[in-house]
């Protein structure tokens, strides 16, 4: 038998993993979902990665977004790894929870096709 979802309010968002692409990628992906209305966006990054996961929520919301977004809670941890060699490492780990303040922008009309 399946258990039953817990009931009560629970947050429908995306979370974005930051890697190695190009900052600005992530940027546009994070703007994206915030824009979409599905909920709060979390932005997750490891490592070398955090440094670029504060840069992308700091250009989201200082060029992008200006003061339409909030930040926080942020969430900071270790979590141990198997590295290449098989011996097993701490790395660091971090969750900035991002969300838009105000209504997303109003989704733009389809102009009608007369029948011809």
């Amino acid at each position: 038998m399946v258990p039953a979802p817990p009931e009560g309010p629970r947050s429908v968002g995306a979370t974005v993993y930051i890697g190695p692409r190009p900052t600005m990628s992530y940027v546009f992906q994070v703007v994206a979902e915030l824009n979409s209305g599905a909920g709060p966006v979390v932005v997750k990054a490891r490592g070398a990665a955090i440094a670029k996961a504060v840069d992308v929520v700091e250009v989201v919301r200082r060029r992008f977004l200006e003061g339409q977004v909030g930040v926080g809670p942020v969430t900071i941890g270790t979590e141990r790894l198997t590295n290449r060699d098989g011996r097993e490492a701490n790395v660091s780990s971090i969750a900035i929870h991002l969300t838009r303040i105000g209504e997303p922008p109003a989704a733009r009309p389809t102009p009608a096709v007369p029948a011809g």
